[in-house]
């Protein structure tokens, strides 16, 4: 197997490939889980996995179909609610250790993130969804440079389980009681089943991926990783290049008649961000015109599992501007033919779209 296989495949497996007739959490429930700080490009993430206008997934997401919260490592990500208490009980305590000096640096003990714990829960409780400001004033926790107070506690509220993401208040995300949205599973998962199933999940839907590939998207140390790959081998197809060992689920026949396609990715897409190593997409000279050292992910342009370029949206009045920058020079029919696949971008947001 090739770099150029491996992108193919990661097409494949990531629901890039072909355009599926499913519900946005169906994306989301076979992707594992999303990285979701930037919330529109989120769910661009997941539109551009299936059919459906953003309306749609905006719908899932107030429903609570999905689940926007901190998950695995401490950044946003959107998860179904059919796996979100597992997934909570799996990586909860580990992104809590690693804020837990932060929050002590602030004056936040566990006590105290407790008592707050029981005032934003009679906040919340009768589907009270409030935004984060909202719920801060009425903690009489003011605004100002450099307290990260409001982020302290809501993660912690989040990581708790208290709270998740509620329905959107005009454009403003809030908070809302997690038991209220999704009701609680009646058994629970050990450690290791849990990691056995989340390391399935990540293979299945982004392999082939290595085990530091694993280890990178899930937060998790790489002992503990190869150990869930262990658990899970039989279920799983591998192979060897460049001395590293590649895992990947067992159903790839699309790959079969491969056939060329191109991708107009958010910023921050599992594409790239849910691998250490990302040389088999993009080539090393290009890295940093797509994403930054300190992780800053660009939207990205997809040709044949490859990134050949980046490209950024204006929302204007009547319609959305889109600029391209293409790391190697493109001739006009080339560019032509790249852009028809803009459409499916135009169709998902409802509005006509302007190349500039």
């Amino acid at each position: 197997m090739t770099h150029e296989e491996i992108s193919h495949r990661r097409l494949v497996s990531q629901k890039l490939y072909k355009t599926n007739t499913v519900s946005p959490q169906d994306i989301v429930y076979h992707m594992g889980a999303m990285q979701a700080q930037d919330y529109a490009m989120a769910k661009w993430a997941v539109g551009s996995r299936c059919t459906v206008a953003e309306k749609e997934i905006e719908e899932a997401i107030n429903s609570g179909k999905i689940i926007r919260t901190h998950i695995l490592r401490p950044t946003w990500h959107l998860v179904s609610a059919e796996d979100i208490y597992w997934m909570l009980d799996l990586s909860g305590p580990q992104v809590k250790r690693l804020f837990a000096s932060t929050a002590k640096q602030h004056g936040y003990d566990d006590k105290k993130l407790d008592q707050i714990n029981s005032v934003i829960q009679k906040l919340l409780t009768g589907n009270n969804h409030l935004t984060r400001d909202e719920i801060m004033q009425e903690l009489n926790i003011q605004k100002s440079a450099g307290d990260l107070s409001p982020v302290i506690v809501m993660m912690n509220a989040e990581l708790e389980g208290l709270v998740c993401s509620g329905k959107m208040k005009g454009k403003q995300i809030t908070y809302a009681l997690l038991e209220e949205r999704v009701s609680k599973p009646k058994t629970k998962l050990t450690k290791e089943e849990a990691l056995a199933k989340l390391a399935l999940r990540y293979f299945e839907s982004h392999g082939p991926a290595t085990a530091a590939d694993f280890s990178h998207w899930s937060g998790f140390s790489p002992t503990i990783c190869k150990a869930a790959i262990n658990a899970i081998k039989l279920q799983l197809n591998n192979i060897v290049i460049d001395n590293q060992e590649y895992w990947f689920g067992k159903d790839h026949t699309d790959l079969v008649n491969f056939c060329e396609s191109v991708h107009f990715l958010p910023a921050f897409d599992e594409y790239l961000i849910s691998y250490k190593n990302r040389e088999s997409s993009i080539l090393l000279d290009h890295q940093s015109k797509a994403f930054t050292k300190n992780g800053i992910f660009k939207p990205t342009i997809l040709e044949n599992g490859k990134v050949i370029g980046t490209w950024k949206r204006t929302i204007k009045k009547d319609h959305v501007t889109i600029e391209t920058e293409f790391f190697d020079a493109v001739n006009l029919d080339a560019k032509e033919s790249l852009f028809k696949e803009i459409k499916s971008f135009e169709n998902y947001l409802g509005m006509k779209i302007v190349i500039t």
